[in-house]
């Protein structure tokens, strides 16, 4: 580690000395940017063509970049304005006065996200999630979070389970890729979640890296109309990097705690002379170690993207993200009895010769054609592919037996899974937009269809070693039954003896060590191949009269699931649903819309989408609904948005874990859950060089139908009432410390029930980061410290065998070059 930080410090320092060598011959271009009323226009971007520099006017509209003499172009932007061009000559031994006027802008919006979002802010004015067009996140009668990239480099964040922490009501549920919104759940693997507005899947064990995301965003509330089943919490969108047509170049490596090594890189820019073809290309490659006993990560991301822009009308835009993760999978950390301190939170029940091999890609091609200003067609076609190569000794979520059939609290039960599968996705997306006036009305309609289908193909395949020896050790019993002790291999003490070893929480280090294998008893475990498709048609549209804009749409969807796929007994069966969407919202001022919604969701609940072929079944699909009013509201010239909203979802048909001793994951279901609260969001810029992003969420979510009644009223697992979020930086733009910025955080999360067993809970929590920047030019250097006072914490859990820790005090030193 010494060695990498003075690596990187000579780095600095000869990129120092070349800066303050260029800095002699360098003159300075200043001026002032004003509105089309002379009024100057503070945090508007000034950027120099064909270059990384830029710079960002301040509370008087001022600007000032020092460059070489040469012929350059100032290109000079700000949200909801007309970008302008002028050139400029700059002479040796002559500074350039340089004044800008920039004009409202009354263009069109994307029909399709295809070029790449030019502000370097934390506020995103516009989304395409909540409409299929590019909408003000003003006009849209549903509330949205989202964290832009700025948001994540300047936090260092790299995982969604990092990045979710700045969202109102929005958590972890373990520290998966699965996460609690407005208290439901949704994660990786359920193929609910979005990227760039298409159905896919990002896996489960591994949360993805976010290097080559533009944006990570939540539509708070089924989404169900527009896209399909969905959590009722929301759901969650990775918007990837679209090209730029001006030159980007950035380069950046991270050096940090439990060994991390990190290395990212940008490009993007015309590909030709006339920029009709744009390209972008994220990499990125990490090898880092965890505070977790045992565990690491590998990853190798390649990110292309290109965008041929063919004619006035037409455009053509090609994604693809391909990961590559070698680690482990950390099932979390057990303690002994009910103590949840008994036990180091770097407590991981793996061994060393576990391994977790994944691959992922997800392929993007779309398309958008203008038939005129009022018609255009859109369509997209994704394909996600997922391969596992998995071996690992877990938990069977349970302590071992003594010969009374008594739970032994030092040892937890163990088995081994050895599995090899792989997964399918495709997603077909086709959609006209069409503009027009009826009198006094104006019309935004969408209408389209979808296909989506998922496969597991013929291959998949487990091996389970679990269970008890019997008595002539010549196989396994299931469990442990105290009346049947001599149907069991007995150890000295007269306990059972396991099928694999149990693990010593007294004595950990020789539980984690190369554990043989060779003498378990393996027992082949089905994954039967699954198919599903569904077909969807749907309609909307958004019609404004004066200040009030009302939303109408319906989506009628037709699901067809494969039952005992591929074999004789095959049998298709089908459901479907209508599924409406109401929106209003009210211009009352100039600042401020006030809205009000009404969505329902669907999701059916079969073999194929479940993953899970111990799950039991069938099972009735989720049905929900929300209502949500509020206000959404814009300050210092659209620098600063605020939204707050109330909202009430209810949902029936919830699966839960069906605590069966001889399935640990037999599922469920609970008649009726309902959540209510209130959310309250900032994001944007208070000065130019003054950022901020704070949240609030009260979520009252509770079981309210269900069988056991011990379980009415109680909150809903992995649920916190309570969670709250800020996030500030500041920049020096004056005086000696002019290049210095720092940054301050901080986090909340309640307290909260775990999942198996709703009567355990993990306790609540406050974190606090920091951070500090120094930029010279193209050089910056950042530093990260997050959880500054040690805090000892859970992200999430099932029960006190398997928690999940959160990372202790942790640092990130990065170094960034743009060119």
């Amino acid at each position: 580690m010494t060695k990498r930080l003075l690596s990187i410090f000579l780095l600095i320092s000869l990129s120092l000395c070349t800066i303050i060598t260029q800095a002699q011959t360098q003159q300075t271009v200043s001026g002032v940017v004003l509105d089309e009323k002379g009024d100057p226009l503070p945090g508007t971007t000034v950027a120099v063509e064909g270059t990384s520099l830029s710079g960002a006017t301040d509370l008087k509209g001022r600007y000032a970049i020092k460059l070489e003499p040469g012929t350059y172009t100032l290109r000079v932007s700000f949200i909801g304005y007309a970008s302008a061009a002028r050139k400029i000559t700059v002479n040796a031994g002559s500074n350039v006065n340089q004044n800008i006027s920039l004009s409202t802008d009354n263009s069109s919006l994307q029909q399709v996200e295809i070029t790449g979002r030019k502000e370097k802010t934390y506020k995103t004015k516009s989304t395409f999630i909540g409409n299929k067009t590019e909408t003000d996140i003003k006009d849209l009668p549903q509330s949205v979070s989202y964290a832009s990239k700025e948001l994540m480099a300047d936090q260092g964040v790299i995982r969604t389970g990092d990045v979710v922490k700045n969202f109102s009501g929005v958590n972890q549920f373990t520290f998966y890729d699965d996460l609690t919104i407005r208290g439901f759940r949704v994660n990786g693997q359920s193929n609910t979640q979005l990227v760039n507005g298409l159905r896919t899947s990002t896996g489960f064990w591994k949360q993805p890296l976010t290097n080559y995301l533009e944006r990570v965003e939540v539509l708070k509330g089924p989404s169900s109309a527009l896209y399909g089943n969905a959590s009722p919490g929301g759901v969650v969108n990775r918007v990837t990097k679209k090209p730029l047509n001006e030159t980007r170049r950035q380069l950046s490596m991270s050096l940090g705690s439990f060994n991390t090594l990190r290395g990212l890189a940008d490009f993007t820019g015309p590909a030709n002379k006339d920029s009709s073809l744009l390209y972008r290309l994220n990499l990125g490659y990490e090898d880092a170690g965890s505070f977790r006993d045992l565990q690491f990560d590998k990853n190798v991301v390649v990110a292309p993207s290109l965008t041929f822009i063919a004619s006035e009308k037409t455009s053509i835009n090609f994604d693809m993200v391909y990961n590559s993760s070698r680690s482990r999978l950390d099932r979390g950390q057990s303690v002994i009895g009910t103590d949840l301190y008994s036990t180091p939170q770097s407590l991981a029940l793996s061994t060393a010769n576990d391994f977790l091999n994944e691959q992922t890609y997800i392929v993007t091609l779309s398309l958008n054609h203008k038939f005129n200003d009022n018609l255009s067609f859109n369509a997209a076609y994704s394909k996600t592919g997922y391969q596992e190569d998995l071996y690992e000794h877990r938990s069977a979520n349970a302590y071992a037996k003594d010969k009374l059939g008594n739970d032994i609290s030092n040892l937890v039960a163990m088995q081994v899974f050895q599995r090899k599968r792989k997964r399918y996705i495709d997603n077909l997306s086709g959609y006209f937009n069409y503009n027009v006036k009826t009198g006094a009305l104006e019309h935004k309609i969408v209408a389209g269809y979808d296909y989506g289908s998922e496969k597991m193909p013929v291959g998949a395949s487990q091996l389970t070693a679990s269970g008890y020896r019997n008595a002539t050790n010549t196989g396994t019993i299931a469990n442990y039954a105290a009346k049947d002790s001599l149907k069991y291999l007995r150890d000295a003490k007269g306990n059972p003896v396991p099928n694999i070893p149990s693990f010593d929480l007294t004595n950990s280090i020789n539980s984690q060590r190369m554990q043989d294998d060779s003498k378990a008893f393996f027992a082949p475990t089905t994954l039967a191949p699954t198919y599903y498709y569904l077909n969807a048609g749907y309609v909307q549209d958004q019609i404004k009269l004066g200040r009030l804009q009302l939303l109408a749409g319906i989506r009628y969807e037709y699901y067809t699931d494969f039952n005992n796929y591929l074999t004789n007994t095959e049998v298709k069966t089908h459901s479907s649903a209508w599924l409406p969407r109401f929106g209003l919202v009210y211009t009352a001022t100039k600042n401020i819309n006030v809205y009000g919604s009404y969505v329902m969701g669907y999701n059916p609940q079969t073999a194929a989408n479940l993953a899970n072929p111990n799950a039991g079944g069938p099972f009735d699909p989720v049905t929900s609904n929300m209502v949500e009013f509020g206000a959404k509201s814009s300050w210092f010239d659209d620098r600063l948005s605020i939204t707050t909203s109330v909202y009430q979802i209810e949902q029936n048909n919830t699966l839960y874990n069906a605590n069966d001793a001889t399935n640990p994951d037999l599922l469920r279901q609970v008649g009726k859950e309902r959540a209510r609260g209130v959310e309250f969001d900032i994001t944007g810029r208070i000065m130019p060089n003054w950022s901020i992003l704070a949240s609030y969420a009260y979520n009252d979510a509770k079981i309210v139908e269900s069988l056991n009644p011990v379980e009415l009223g109680l909150q809903k697992p992995n649920a916190p009432k309570n969670t709250a979020n800020i996030w500030t930086r500041y920049n020096f733009v004056r005086g000696p410390l002019n290049g210095f910025g720092l940054g301050v955080g901080s986090n909340y999360v309640g307290k909260r029930n775990l999942s198996i067993n709703l009567t355990q809970s993990i306790p609540e929590y406050l974190l606090v980061n920091a951070a500090a920047y120094y930029r010279v030019n193209k050089v910056q250097l950042q530093f990260n410290a997050n959880n500054i006072t040690g805090k000892k914490y859970w992200v999430g859990g099932y029960d006190y065998i398997r928690l999940f820790p959160g990372a202790p005090a942790n640092y990130l030193l990065t170094l960034t070059y743009d060119f």
